[in-house]
């Protein structure tokens, strides 16, 4: 019986034979049977090969299946954040570094360019709906799942900021969160923004959704719910998805409706704010409230 081979004659033969695969070149002793088995070996390589020659034989991928030029590009991606911050990234680099995460190994700034080119913007992207995501090839659930929370963490982020003082006296974290939140929706929201006497938010609620171009409002229904939650003021929100924030004449017919329900009751209107995606109009800084 011919004596068992040892674990490093083994690994080194492992190791030639798998260099010779990739080299074109038969081991010496290798017969045509064996370099069949490279073949073998190659599709699924040995863990005790040398991590060199597994990365050569895979076009520069790892046993674990993940690109190592990808990895290292996102390994400098990460290094240029938490040294200098993001104000110096393009959008597509901070999403292909979202996307990187729910998808590890693949590269992912094509789909990043991908996906700006055709949402318009970054945070168009955001507030597109997952079924809009889910139509976008290439785009995996978890990926759109990400995005998703990214959307969520900064809303709540702007939100927070808007809820810890008087609206009235911090008036730009108010419209930075409406923006963020409505700018880029397709269809038409209408949201109140409930205050107690200090000005301070209650609560912020949609209170009708509907088309493009249109929401239905019921200013009994704005009143009955101010009542029920104590408020004394409001801030009345929507969105025109056309992307243009003038006050159209029904959006001025329907304020005047909201005030006249809510005067007899002490309820103040202090504002209604449309939001567009270039911008808001107040209606208190337009003279029409």
């Amino acid at each position: 019986m011919s004596p068992l081979p040892s674990a490093s004659s083994t690994k080194r033969r492992a190791s030639a034979t798998l260099a010779a695969a990739i080299s074109g070149v038969r081991p010496a002793g290798a017969t045509q049977g064996s370099r069949r088995n490279a073949s073998i070996v190659i599709a699924c390589p040995s863990v005790t090969a040398p991590a060199t020659l597994v990365r050569q034989c895979y076009g520069g991928k790892t046993l674990a299946g993940g690109d190592s030029d990808a990895s290292g590009h996102r390994e400098r991606l990460r290094a240029r954040l938490l040294s200098g911050g993001g104000d110096a990234f393009h959008d597509y680099e901070l999403l292909e570094y979202v996307l990187g995460l729910a998808i590890p190994r693949r590269d992912t700034k094509p789909l990043a360019k991908r996906l700006l080119a055709e949402f318009g913007s970054f945070p168009a992207l955001l507030a597109a709906s997952p079924a809009e995501l889910s139509r976008v090839e290439g785009l995996t659930e978890g990926a759109a799942a990400a995005l998703k929370f990214v959307e969520a963490t900064v809303q709540r982020t702007l939100r927070t900021a808007a809820l810890d003082r008087p609206v009235l006296s911090g008036w730009q974290a108010l419209t930075d969160y409406l923006h963020a939140s409505m700018a880029h929706r397709v269809t038409e929201e209408f949201r109140v923004i409930f205050l107690n006497n200090r000005n301070v938010m209650v609560r912020d609620e949609a209170m009708g959704s509907g088309t493009v171009n249109a929401a239905p409002v019921y200013p009994r229904e704005i009143v009955k719910r101010a009542l029920e939650l104590g408020a004394s003021g409001l801030v009345l929100v929507h969105n025109h998805p056309s992307g243009d924030p003038s006050p159209s004449r029904d959006d001025i017919q329907m304020t005047k409706q909201v005030v006249e329900a809510g005067r007899p009751l002490g309820l103040s209107v202090h504002d209604h704010v449309v939001i567009g995606r270039t911008g808001h109009a107040s209606f208190r800084a337009l003279g029409l409230l």
